[in-house]
Formats: structure tokens, sequence, C-alpha cells
């Protein structure tokens, strides 16, 4: 049986979701700099979810960040929904993010096609080594981008076509971003697990209520595919940033 290493995950709570955005994005623009410092250039890879909003405005404020050495990825995207569509995750992340930082080259994920194949070039895309850092958070029901329950952690695909489950498609309409739940799309394109957690750093920004017992299975529950969060305790090097109110009581 094969025994899987564990390690802690650094836990830090603020008051509010601002600063949390404040800290975690200091904490990301940090990783960047050290990164860049031993290297011509720096991947980050982004999600696109209002628990990101803080954080990546303030990591846009950044002072004496060379963006123009970093190269930025999103991990996951609608199938089925307009590209330029608002709630789409590349044109959400180049509204509320990439405009604030030019230089930034963006790899937006295209699904106007077939969606396997999108699904496979994008993967082309993504950098060969480990990303240097991957911002993310964690779904209603522990999810790591569209990476619903059951998840594979042992998926040997960089990118799959997955099914949404209807708990991640409620929080889509809870959060506003679609009328009714016949509005989400059933489908869409995301990043694996091992993808994502094969990276240097890792910053979790967690705010909200709604998340806060998938913060506590994240953190207690036992490692395995019911609870993707736990995912998150294989990776050496992992900050979880939370407010008041998704910190677990």
């Amino acid at each position: 049986m094969t025994t899987v290493r564990t390690y802690p995950i650094a836990v830090s709570v603020h008051p509010t979701r601002e600063a949390v955005g404040v800290a975690a994005g200091a904490l990301a623009a940090r990783h960047l700099r050290v990164a860049l410092e031993r290297q011509p250039h720096a991947t980050v890879m982004l999600a696109a979810a209002p628990s990101q909003a803080a954080t990546l405005a303030a990591l846009a404020t950044e002072p004496d960040l060379e963006w123009s050495r970093v190269s930025s990825f999103h991990m996951d995207e609608y199938l089925g929904l307009d590209p330029e569509a608002p709630q789409g995750f590349g044109i959400w992340l180049e509204r509320s993010f990439v405009s604030r930082v030019p230089s930034l080259t963006f790899n937006r994920m295209r699904v106007a096609g077939d969606p396997q194949v999108d699904a496979e070039a994008y993967a082309s895309r993504l950098p060969e080594g480990p990303f240097d850092v991957v911002l993310l958070g964690l779904g209603v029901n522990g999810h790591l981008a569209f990476n619903d329950p059951p998840a594979r952690f042992d998926d040997p695909q960089d990118t799959r076509v997955v099914e949404l489950d209807d708990v991640s498609r409620r929080q889509q309409v809870d959060e506003g971003h679609f009328a009714t739940m016949e509005d989400v799309p059933r489908r869409a394109i995301t990043v694996t697990i091992p993808r994502l957690l094969r990276a240097g750093h890792v910053v979790a920004s967690v705010p909200g209520a709604e998340k806060r017992d998938a913060v506590r299975a994240t953190l207690t529950a036992a490692i395995g595919p019911d609870h993707p969060g736990t995912a998150l305790r294989t990776h050496p090097d992992v900050t979880l940033f939370l407010d008041d109110e998704s910190a677990p009581r």
C-alpha cells in the first residue's frame, strides 16, 4: 500500500476578505520576486472567482514586480458559453487582473472547437516544469479548479474535460454569476489536481462563511477524492488565507 507523504498547511486568519487579499497578494508577490531573482522568467497559475478578487487586486499593485518576465495561466473554463460572456473565467481575469498589469503575458484558454482538442491544446501551452506560484481557492464542495468530488489525485493528464456537479453549478448561481441553474454550463475544461500541485508555492485565498465546511474538511478530513481540498496537504508549501467567517470555529 502506497503511503502518501503529508505536510502541515500554514493557516493565516484575517478579519476581512480585503485583509486576506492584502496578505495573500503580498506573499504571492514575494514568491514571484524570489523566482525572478534566480531565473529569467516566472510562471503563475490563476483562479477566477470572487474569492480571488481581493488577492488579485493587491497583487496588481505590488511594487517592483517585473511583470514583463511573468507568464500567467488560468485553471478552468466553461464549455458552451459565448467566448466573450462575462461569466467566462478567462475574460473575468482579463477584466479583473490582466488589464491592471498589461505587461503580463496571459495564456487564455480557448474553447471554441472540439472540447478534447481544446483541452489538449491548452495542456501543450502549460510550462514544462512546475509553476512558480499557484493562486487558488476552494469550492463549497472542496473542489480545486473544477475537480469536483470524487476527484482524481493521480490523474495522468494535465487538463481534462469534466462534468460539473450540481453543487458547483449551484455555487455559480449563489455567487450571482448566473440567474438560474439552467443557465450554468454543465461541462468545463479544468487543469487537473496533479498539474496544479506541481508548483513551487501554493497560495490559497478562501474567505466567506459558505466555505467554512470546505476549509474544515481540507484541514481535518482523511485525504482522498471525496474532499479534493485535502490534496493540498500533500504539497510541502501551501499557505491558506482565511477570514473570520471562513475560519473553522
